[in-house]
């Protein structure tokens, strides 16, 4: 019997026809999307599907080689990624990356992405990760949020947005991922912190999800399930998905098109407010 998608450990592959196109007056290659976290996972996906939709797309991550690779599945389905090397926990590269998109075009959308993982109890979390964490999960995407909203009201028509990577755990949290959870709660008061500023033009929004098929959620299935003695799938079905009324982890490009929604003029009246696609984790357990 063949395997329920939901169970197979592969990231997908992300294919044009999943992607939404939204036909947007301010999706044009003169306007572009920064991207962070876009080497990889949801940033990855995000870029390409806002790249699809005619938006000139800058990348930021470490990762280099990840990154160059987003840019290439970007142009093989048609859209355009430009790639730019970021260390987010340093403000001067963030000031450099910033100052070289605006050479690119008009910057109207930021999507604040990048995030790590680390599990640990309060009592025993060490503090160095703790740092990190928060300089690239929140310091950032504020410092980003900072630098480009001034871009966004010298645009076309004043406008712009910014959306963030939020999490079902920006809602409930969850046993040690203490610095994970108090980030994302982070990233949705941000988000309607730029919408309260915003006067309706710049809008902030987030978007909260449970477990997608990504390279760092996808790895810890094996050892998940050595641990405890159980299959793979039973780790996806009854531990990753056990409150989630949906047992099937969500693709990328799924969360992706999240983002599409919510820079397009299908979102116009999302200010502040939160995108919750968690299988009903959240609001039915």
């Amino acid at each position: 019997m063949k395997e329920p998608e939901s169970f197979d450990l592969q990231e997908p592959k992300i294919r044009k026809e999943e992607i939404l196109a939204v036909k947007d007056k301010y999706f044009h290659p003169g306007n572009i999307a920064i991207v962070t976290g876009a080497a990889s996972g949801i940033g990855r996906a995000a870029a390409i599907a806002l790249s699809v939709n005619r938006l000139t797309v800058v990348g930021m991550d470490v990762d280099e080689k990840g990154g160059q690779q987003t840019t290439k599945l970007a142009e093989e389905l048609g859209g355009k990624v430009i790639f730019i090397k970021t260390d987010l926990t340093k403000d001067e590269e963030l000031e450099q990356s910033v100052r070289q998109t605006a050479q690119q075009g008009k910057i109207k959308f930021l999507a604040n992405i990048a995030g790590i993982q680390h599990i640990d109890p309060i009592e025993n979390f060490p503090m160095q990760m703790y740092d990190l964490m928060q300089k690239i999960m929140l310091r950032a995407p504020f410092y980003l949020s900072q630098l480009c909203i001034p871009h966004m009201k010298a645009s076309e028509d004043g406008t712009g947005a910014v959306g963030n990577m939020s999490s079902i755990h920006g809602h409930i949290v969850t046993r040690n991922k203490p610095v994970y959870n108090i980030v994302k709660f982070g990233l949705r008061g941000l988000a309607q912190s730029i919408a309260a500023e915003g006067e309706g033009k710049i809008r902030g929004f987030s978007v909260s999800v449970g477990f997608v098929k990504t390279p760092l959620a996808l790895k810890q299935i094996p050892e998940q399930a050595k641990q405890r003695g159980i299959t793979p799938e039973e780790v996806v079905k009854n531990v990753m998905m056990g409150k989630s009324q949906i047992k099937e982890m969500m693709s990328p490009v799924e969360v992706a098109n999240l983002f599409v929604i919510g820079f397009s003029f299908l979102g116009k009246y999302l200010i502040g407010g939160d995108l919750l696609f968690d299988g009903g984790v959240v609001k039915t357990y």
